[in-house]
């Protein structure tokens, strides 16, 4: 006599999902309030030379991207909610000073004292997990008194697809910032490149040394109060000229 066979099928085998697209383009644009912080004028904002783009006359705000609101939308309150946690259970909850969403893109604005270990949070806790920092970028803002220096870090999550910065500030008396080479060495050549052209220190950096222009080049070529022309040029002697002596466009 033949058993009866159950007539319940096999439960079928686990199908992996394919990983949620977290791309900042899924994201809703956030628009809020922005702060001004003083005005440009001309084309490219110099100061102390003259201006031959034809652009002497243009004046325009500059301006921040306030700080979001939540609910952020998207992913990005996931991003936020466990980083605070990851801060408070560390006694860094000061650290992160305001979050801005602009242009589809979420960055978090770490104060210096706290960034080593707030990157240190980023790239492993379970719930982040940024392991990549693709370089960090400098801005100089002349007119942000007492925030003149940013440093801007580029983040990756390969496990969660992710992309959020980091966004640090310094007095232009005090151009400090402490590197996170130690934390992320991906970040190695990219903090000397920001040092030489923006005059960024990064303490605790294990060579701390021009990258682009000659180790007794005076000044940081891309600070808005470097002069546009009448710098030395270290090829057989030739010079460029002032901008007020050169063809005029206008």
């Amino acid at each position: 006599m033949n058993e009866e066979k159950d007539a319940t099928p096999p439960p079928k085998p686990a199908v992996e999902q394919p990983a949620v697209e977290q791309s900042p383009e899924n994201v809703p644009a956030q628009t809020g309030q922005v702060q001004q912080i003083g005005l440009r004028t001309g084309m490219f904002g110099a100061s102390g030379s003259g201006d031959t783009s034809g652009y002497g006359g243009l004046v325009a705000p500059i301006t921040y991207p306030g700080p979001a609101q939540r609910p952020f939308g998207g992913w990005y309150d996931e991003v936020a909610d466990a980083l605070d946690v990851a801060l408070q259970a560390g006694g860094l909850t000061t650290s992160v000073e305001r979050v801005v969403i602009h242009r589809g893109e979420i960055t978090f604005h770490v104060r210096r004292e706290d960034l080593v270990a707030t990157a240190q949070l980023l790239r492993d806790d379970p719930k982040l997990r940024f392991e990549l920092c693709s370089g960090v970028s400098g801005v100089h803002y002349p007119d942000d008194t007492g925030r003149e220096l940013h440093a801007v870090y580029h983040l990756l999550s390969m496990t969660h697809n992710r992309r959020i910065r980091v966004e640090v500030s310094a007095p232009d008396a005090d151009p400090h910032i402490p590197s996170i080479v130690g934390v992320y060495p991906t970040n190695d050549w990219h903090e000397r490149e920001t040092f030489d052209m923006f005059g960024i220190v990064f303490d605790g950096h294990p060579a701390l040394t021009r990258i682009l222009m000659p180790d007794d080049w005076p000044g940081h070529p891309q600070r808005k109060d470097y002069p546009l022309g009448g710098i030395p040029v270290e090829y057989k002697g030739a010079t460029i000229a002032p901008p007020d002596e050169r063809r005029s466009y206008s």
